[in-house]
């Protein structure tokens, strides 16, 4: 993408049309859309049933502003929707945002902001057509996402069952140790404190675990066990993972070491990078998936759980917004 002229002085001071206008021009299209941003709603063309999920960030409890620059934020926002539809085994295909901000923000931010958007939709093939800009005390950003299943249907969290192998695709563990390292004022590792600021999504992955015939898969944002646990009891299974088959990497030890932490909290508990875990039959893990455990039958005196080298973690399993 080229870079757009950027708009000086405030969000009031330039409008809420203009604004409008500056932030959706020469926007990308796609074949799947009919109709941009301009009218009333966008409009646009699936081949299958459509997936659609809702993300929000709020300043201050998802972000901080003098911890990412606006196009991380933008980034952010739409990773974290997108990963949602890769979760179902659909294909992403147009997005829509709603944005809060108050009057005072640079116009500049909330345009960078929606750079960053667009970048990520490209990363993830699909296009921005359009939302809601309003005023409100805090920067919120909600992210709708819309997503092509093609044919195939959706890949839930209910479809675990006992004797399949537990896979995972992409990174646990490196969000939550940027967010330690900048709570603590640092800047480094950098590797952990870029994966905070934008996580890097299995883009393309969750069609593929679908095509391999992926019986169950979710995002991984609130933390590893505690996603897993998800799929555990809306599958009536328990799942078993085993730590040896999960590398601690040399950045998140480094972390650990300097904060006192202990490092697998960080893979186990640590959300935010859009990592997808899914129940595949054996031998039909796809390349690059990494077996980390199994699906096993809970016995009569059992419920529904994860279970960590044959044992329940002892502490929090995840990211829970009401018990913080």
């Amino acid at each position: 993408m080229t870079a757009p002229e950027q708009p000086a002085g405030t969000l009031s001071e330039v409008g809420e049309f203009a604004l409008i206008d500056q932030l959706t021009a020469d926007l990308e299209t796609s074949d799947a859309v009919r109709l941009g941003p301009g009218d009333d709603a966008a409009v646009i063309t699936p081949d299958g049933d459509l997936a659609v999920s809702t993300d929000t960030m709020v300043a201050g409890v998802h972000f901080k502003t003098d911890w990412s620059l606006p196009h991380e934020v933008g980034q952010r926002a739409v990773a974290g929707a997108l990963a949602d539809l890769e979760a179902m085994g659909a294909r992403p295909v147009a997005l829509v945002v709603a944005f809060t901000a108050p009057g005072d923000l640079a116009a500049n931010w909330a345009k960078q902001c929606v750079q960053g958007m667009r970048l990520e939709a490209a990363r993830g093939r699909c296009v921005l057509v359009g939302g809601d800009v309003t005023s409100g005390r805090d920067v919120t950003i909600t992210v709708t996402v819309l997503g092509d299943l093609q044919g195939r249907p959706p890949v839930t969290r209910a479809g675990a069952r006992p004797g399949q192998l537990l896979a995972l695709r992409g990174r646990v563990g490196w969000s939550a140790a940027g967010l330690a390292v900048l709570r603590r004022g640092f800047r480094s590792p950098r590797a952990v404190v870029d994966a905070y600021k934008v996580p890097e999504v299995p883009y393309g992955q969750g069609v593929v675990a679908a095509d391999a015939g992926a019986s169950a898969m979710i995002d991984v944002s609130d933390g590893l066990l505690a996603d897993l646990g998800h799929i555990a009891r809306a599958s009536g299974v328990r799942l078993a993972v085993d730590r040896a088959d999960l590398e601690v990497p040399e950045a998140i030890q480094a972390v650990a070491a300097a904060t006192g932490a202990d490092p697998w909290t960080f893979l186990l508990t640590g959300g935010e990078d859009h990592a997808l875990a899914a129940a595949f039959d054996e031998g039909a893990v796809p390349e690059g998936w990494r077996v980390i455990g199994r699906v096993e039958a809970v016995a009569d005196v059992d419920e529904p759980g994860v279970l960590v080298d044959g044992t329940p973690w002892d502490g929090e399993a995840g990211w829970d917004h009401y018990r913080r």
